[in-house]
């Protein structure tokens, strides 16, 4: 190709349109087409009839549904609120009753709705539905935290061009330590948007700020380190970490019983659902699994510090030279390799905040 300038433009198109692929295929596989893949639900009872009824369930349904029996409705209620279940069914002749918990999902509320609406249509009664664990007024599908997760994890990626390309000439550890402030005012930012603003916390906003900061800390780590390494291509790197990953495994929108065992798998331990799940934890479930949240934010956190730690070793060895000025032209050829480096890192932000 001749042209140097169209080769450039063609070299940078590059990233959106694998960006474009990659979104449609992580968006489209995650969220288009929803179905309940092995959802864990109970029916109340012991006698013989209800573990018929729940065996009859689970026939009907296949692998769509994990049916399991337990003795009396507070079990029911317990295995809801530790987001064992996604829904107990409490048959009876008369008014048979749904339990669920919408704050764990609404999604999976209303996929066993449509499970056991049916069961006691046939039986010519009506169901009743009970929400044990309802989120809050102002996020009444409780989706409102999928979004809170959007905006920090944007925050977080969009700044590390800042931090990895405009600040490639600070030393690693000042980056690290600037990471870990960026990261402090991200998660404020959250937490503002969280209570204040559109009041999704009504209650323990410094633990949705500590869980936020943790969270953000951990992506910009990772791609500060990362862009020693990959340069402008850290940017899709990041989207494929931090969005085509994380935001269809976080369960913000579907839980994992309703996705296909791919993102179930990843919601098992990545960094988003662990962001989600341990809010959610704090806001309606009494810190019912918690820890294991802030556990996974906390893997992801140590392991930013190892790639930055690698980064700092790897720039150390690498470190080239002051070049001194050409006895032939007299120009400053670091002045102008500096000057190139900051046209590099303005390209870099510019396509970075674009996506």
């Amino acid at each position: 190709m001749r042209s140097p300038a169209l080769r450039h433009v063609l070299t940078h198109l590059i990233t959106p349109l694998l960006m474009c692929i990659g979104m449609g295929l992580a968006y489209m596989g995650a969220f288009v087409t929803p179905e309940p893949n092995h959802l864990p639900v109970a029916v109340v009872g012991t006698a013989p009839q209800a573990k018929v009824f729940a065996q009859t369930v689970k026939d009907t349904a296949g692998d769509k549904l994990d049916v399991r029996t337990v003795a009396t409705r507070g079990d029911a209620v317990r295995l809801l609120k530790a987001r064992e279940v996604t829904g107990a069914y409490v048959p009876s002749a008369k008014r048979p009753e749904l339990l669920v918990a919408s704050a764990a999902s609404d999604m999976g509320a209303t996929a066993v709705e449509k499970v056991f609406t049916p069961v006691a249509a046939g039986e010519g009664v009506p169901l009743k539905i009970t929400d044990v664990a309802e989120p809050v007024a102002d996020d009444p599908t409780g989706q409102g935290l999928f979004f809170l997760l959007i905006a920090v994890s944007i925050g977080s990626y969009a700044s590390v061009a800042a931090l990895g390309a405009a600040g490639a000439a600070l030393t690693m550890r000042v980056r690290a330590l600037l990471a870990l402030g960026v990261s402090a005012v991200v998660g404020g930012i959250g937490t503002l948007l969280a209570g204040p603003v559109f009041h999704l916390a009504h209650h323990d906003l410094a633990g949705v700020f500590g869980m936020a900061w943790l969270y953000s800390a951990g992506i910009l780590l990772i791609g500060v380190g990362l862009h020693t390494f990959l340069k402008r291509w850290t940017t899709l790197a990041m989207m494929v970490l931090f969005v085509m990953l994380n935001f269809t495994s976080s369960g913000g929108l579907f839980r994992p019983e309703l996705q296909n065992g791919f993102f179930g798998t990843l919601h098992a331990f990545w960094n988003g659902a662990g962001f989600v799940e341990g809010v959610r934890s704090l806001l309606y479930f009494g810190d019912d699994g918690l820890g294991r949240s802030v556990g996974t934010l906390a893997v992801w956190f140590l392991a930013g510090l190892a790639v930055t730690a690698i980064a700092a070793v790897y720039e150390h060895t690498r470190r080239p030279r002051q070049p001194a000025p050409d006895p032939g032209t007299g120009r400053d050829t670091g002045a102008e390799t500096a000057r190139a480096a900051e046209a590099e890192a303005e390209e870099e932000a510019e396509e970075t905040v674009g996506v």
